[in-house]
């Protein structure tokens, strides 16, 4: 269930018109505009991106706490248990799709468009210079020369840190199971340190490749997709951080039980779902 240890409710719970959904549209308003105002260089980018995630924690922690609420109250049976286990299986299913298209535009750049430039009469359509490799730094005079980055050192440091996030996470929940409170305590804590230190090494590369390397959001459709892809996984990172410290918020209150505990399943199935993209992030951006 999504967390309750009291016993379940003999009806199916149909919570009152929530006003929740609005609230994360409004943040995702600031998060287009944001964005949009950010690349194209103007000031208020960047505060609407402060905006928007100020209003997504808001939204969270007072979703969060009325579903947890609703749980504790025992107002979830069986069937309401299964409605959030098909809903969360949808949702990360459009997760795969949402990565699916920025890997696909990474494919279609990089194995696709790249060769067929490549067999034009290039000196005609192109520029003298052009080689049909990648990344390449064109179009000619636009993009500024840049460097890449290599799988070693950070990229395998943070393939390892999520990785072993994912074990430590499998076994806070066998902890849970066993009804092993301290030792589940223990190892989400380790996991949510996990996942704060691959931010770090994130925020710290992204640093570097600015002011090292010069490769940036503009750095053509390299710097575009590198950065759209390692970016948005980075939210994601972010955002099952705040899951997790959720959860185990909810674990030192004493919620959840042995056998009702879907709220922690959700969110390992996230984290789980987090750590197989990076790693065809880490193979296919960072390797080849």
């Amino acid at each position: 269930m999504a967390g309750s240890s009291s016993s379940s409710a003999p009806y199916y719970y149909v919570p009152s018109p929530s006003h929740w959904p609005i609230v994360g549209s409004i943040a995702l308003a600031f998060f287009g505009f944001g964005m949009g105002l950010w690349v194209n260089d103007h000031p208020y980018g960047p505060w609407l991106l402060a905006v928007f995630l100020a209003i997504l924690a808001f939204m969270m922690v007072g979703w969060f706490g009325q579903v947890a609420a609703e749980s504790e109250a025992g107002k979830f049976n069986e069937r309401v248990d299964m409605s959030f286990r098909w809903s969360m299986s949808w949702f990360i299913f459009s997760e795969v799709m949402f990565f699916a298209a920025f890997f696909g535009a990474l494919y279609y750049a990089r194995g696709i468009t790249t060769p067929w430039l490549g067999d034009l009469d290039h000196r005609a359509f192109l520029w003298p210079e052009f080689a049909a490799s990648w990344p390449n730094a064109g179009p000619a005079g636009v993009v500024e020369a840049f460097e890449t980055i290599g799988p070693w050192p950070i990229p395998t440091i943070n393939t390892a840190l999520l990785l072993t996030s994912g074990v430590t996470l499998t076994i806070a929940h066998h902890a849970l199971k066993d009804a092993r409170r301290g030792p589940l305590a223990l190892w989400m804590l380790a996991t949510i340190a996990l996942g704060a230190l691959f931010l770090a090494l994130q925020a710290y590369e992204y640093v570097h490749a600015y002011r090292d390397l010069n490769l940036r959001l503009d750095s053509g459709i390299f710097g575009s997709t590198f950065f759209m892809l390692t970016g948005f996984h980075g939210f994601h990172v972010t955002v099952g951080t705040i899951m997790l410290c959720t959860i185990l918020v909810r674990i030192l209150r004493g919620h959840f039980t042995p056998e009702r505990h879907f709220a922690f399943e959700a969110v390992a199935w996230y984290w789980h779902f987090v750590d197989v993209v990076w790693l065809g992030l880490y193979v296919v951006v960072y390797w080849l």
